[in-house]
């Protein structure tokens, strides 16, 4: 766990860098130049408990892992070390040549879902004010944007839960939907596990027999791609056993006769020729939600990342307000966000149609109440750019320069080829990176940014609880924060005031231009974070009358007396399955699915670089199921090709049960050869524009 520069006497609470639980850590300095990571058991959420990412997440500190130049594309193609304002002046150079040759839309800007609040709503105001381009997205469209659609949508607000991880354990069954927390965020594996200890039940949706799966009390495997038929088809049994809650819907929800006569179209013998999963199987499910007082349907990345994405989450949506299971004490629906600031990073402005408190870009409101905040007149700022893939797919063509920060979608976009193809098409790229990630190596400037440990800022978590991150070391001579690269670029471009590089300066205007918006801030400071151990949006500030008004204690469970929609009801999607956008036949018989392991995380820019998680998950792999195996004439270990309409991936072979025969499962971690995302439909869902990651058509072949 190396790191250097002038170290810190004291141990630092923090948070891990990697995942949305935002695992509570200590980071302490130790003899030779190292920071020890330790357990921290006041934080509430993983009370002390650690993955192997977190545990070995300091290692990425250390030199030989990380950047700690700025790198500038020399004349024989190279990247060679450069000072500072060298390559800030190129980067400011390129920018302006580009708005003043294409217009300021012919300019880029494409966050990530690991930048802190801070950072986030800096980016987001940098391209509104300074650049004055419409065109900015983030990452994290690629990952829960479908379930934030699907809640504005139902609920007229999107927190990934509306209650906190405590409640699990109290409820009575948990669905869990296309979501693997054993591997993708171990610490609240023990959620899963106290509820069972207390009684509960646990189903979990998956195609694959997960590590998560193999501890439920009932496993369903869907087809990938039919999640959506399969929550209509309980939720039939559900009007056709009588087990509607007929008062409750009556008085908190609206639409409910629509959505009923859709789900009655889906009865379980047709769910079941769509789904693969029994009829039998469809009744306990139901039978199991149903029974106790409370429970909650949780979903992940597997219901969201289709072209169907948001319609299937308002189907989970539909089950819980029929049974009365939202907006009451340890019922609801969640949605387990996966990026460690992947909450706070789709509130505060980083995405193309919104502003700080997720505030609505078209809104004239909200354009009238941050334009006073950051100084400006409301008419000029842009109004909602494209997408994050279409974002990307308009490189080298409509827009023609491009700035990179917290992200690699080289690795992480779908049909990744292309998109690859379309950065290198690119008049001018620039990445602002902790390392020389896959995307960093095409760029023109490479930024070498602080970490979280050389850092002060805040995330919010999963839950909705605003954390604070605390800087434990000096970062590295050669080495600065983004807020400084904003702060040095806004000066260049002829932006003097508005971008501070202090992190609390700018958490203090965050705080303002939320205010009053559906992610209000404005009653939280690094003060009360520190002293409370986190604070629950929205949370706003007392009025400032002068009579002494005590702060807002935060808000950790929403809608207990009403929805956050105009007349306070909870609204019914009517929606009804249809297929996925790619569906098998003769050419590309297979359908490939598509996630994470335990030991690497999203791109794998970092976690690639530790030496034990390396060995834990040394590269990508096949998996396939027996049958499919004998078709294909492959033994564990062979080297298999997947090949769909965008390209062709090789892994080798890794033969289980564990999954279906009609499906594949490659996970994402890594370039190459073994990239999965080459593979992956960029198809886009129309109302959350989320990418269809999680099930295309495929062949497999042993590639001798």
């Amino acid at each position: 766990m190396q790191s250097t520069g002038t170290r810190n006497p004291a141990t630092t609470p923090t948070h891990c860098p990697y995942c949305a639980l935002q695992c509570g850590m200590n980071l302490t300095p130790v003899e030779g130049g190292t920071v020890e990571v330790s357990d921290r058991a006041d934080f509430p959420v993983n009370r002390g408990a650690l993955c192997g990412k977190g545990r070995t997440a300091a290692q990425v500190l250390a030199p030989g892992a990380r950047l700690t130049s700025p790198l500038v594309r020399a004349a024989d193609g190279t990247l060679a070390p450069a000072g500072w304002d060298e390559a800030l002046d190129r980067i400011a150079r390129n920018l302006e040549r580009t708005r003043a040759e294409h217009g300021a839309d012919a300019l880029g800007v494409f966050g990530g879902g690991g930048l802190t609040n801070e950072k986030a709503y800096a980016l987001g105001k940098f391209a509104r004010v300074v650049l004055g381009t419409s065109q900015i997205d983030y990452n994290g469209r690629f990952c829960m944007s479908s379930a934030a659609a699907a809640g504005t949508r139902a609920f007229g607000l999107d927190r990934g839960l509306p209650f906190p991880l405590e409640d699990i354990p109290r409820t009575g069954c948990v669905i869990l939907v296309g979501s693997n927390p054993a591997e993708t965020m171990p610490p609240s594996l023990r959620y899963f596990t106290e509820l069972r200890e207390n009684g509960g039940t646990l189903i979990v949706v998956d195609p694959r027999r997960t590590k998560t799966a193999e501890q439920a009390d009932l496993h369903l495997a869907p087809r990938p791609g039919t999640d959506l038929a399969l929550a209509l088809g309980m939720l039939h049994l559900v009007v056709a056993e009588g087990r509607v809650d007929e008062a409750y819907v009556e008085e908190r929800t609206s639409g409910w006769e629509e959505a009923r006569a859709a789900a009655m179209a889906h009865w379980p013998e047709h769910v079941e020729r769509i789904t693969g999963v029994s009829v039998p199987e469809l009744r306990e499910a139901v039978r199991l939600f149903c029974a106790p007082e409370a429970a909650m349907v949780l979903t992940a990345r597997g219901p969201e990342q289709q072209a169907k994405g948001t319609d299937t989450v308002g189907a989970w949506i539909n089950l819980c307000l029929a049974t009365g299971r939202a907006g009451r004490p340890r019922s609801g629906y969640g949605c387990l966000t996966g990026q460690g600031n992947g909450q706070g990073g789709r509130e505060h402005g980083q995405k193309a149609d919104q502003l700080p408190g997720y505030r609505k870009l078209t809104d004239p409101a909200a354009r009238r109440h941050v334009a006073e905040v950051w100084g400006v007149d409301p008419d000029s700022l842009p109004g909602p750019g494209r997408s994050a893939y279409e974002l990307l797919d308009a490189l080298g063509t409509d827009i023609r320069s491009l700035l990179v920060m917290g992200s690699n979608p080289v690795v992480s976009a779908p049909r990744a080829a292309h998109v690859e193809g379309r950065l290198r098409s690119l008049d001018f790229l620039a990445v602002c990176d902790v390392v020389l990630s896959e995307t960093a190596e095409l760029a023109d400037v490479v930024l070498p940014v602080t970490q979280w440990a050389e850092e002060t800022g805040t995330t919010t978590n999963l839950e909705g609880r605003v954390l604070l991150r605390r800087r434990a070391i000096t970062p590295p001579e050669g080495v600065r924060g983004d807020l400084e690269v904003l702060h040095g670029l806004a000066g260049r471009l002829g932006v003097e005031k508005g971008f501070p590089a202090d992190p609390e300066e700018v958490f203090e205007e965050l705080r303002r231009a939320s205010a009053g918006g559906p992610a209000d801030y404005s009653g939280i400071d690094y003060r009360r974070l520190a002293r409370e151990n986190g604070v629950f949006w929205p949370c706003p500030a007392p009025p400032a009358d002068g009579t002494g008004a005590a702060p807002h204690p935060g808000t950790p469970r929403l809608f207990l007396d009403r929805f956050a929609t105009d007349d306070g009801r909870a609204r019914f999607a009517p929606v009804a399955h249809r297929p996925s956008a790619e569906e098998p036949d003769d050419a590309y018989p297979v359908l490939l699915t598509t996630g994470r392991v335990v030991a690497q995380y999203q791109s794998g820019a970092q976690t690639r670089r530790v030496a034990e998680l390396n060995a834990a998950a040394p590269g990508p792999f096949v998996e396939l199921h027996p049958r499919l195996a004998a078709r294909l004439g492959a033994a564990e270990g062979d080297p298999l090709a997947v090949v769909s309409r965008r390209g062709r991936a090789v892994a080798p072979a890794r033969i289980t049960t564990a999954i279906r025969p009609d499906t594949v499962f490659m996970p994402f971690h890594w370039p190459g050869e073994g990239r999965a995302n080459t593979l992956t439909n960029p198809a886009l869902d129309p109302a959350s524009r989320m990418p269809e990651f999680k099930v295309c058509a495929v062949r497999v072949e042993v590639a001798r």
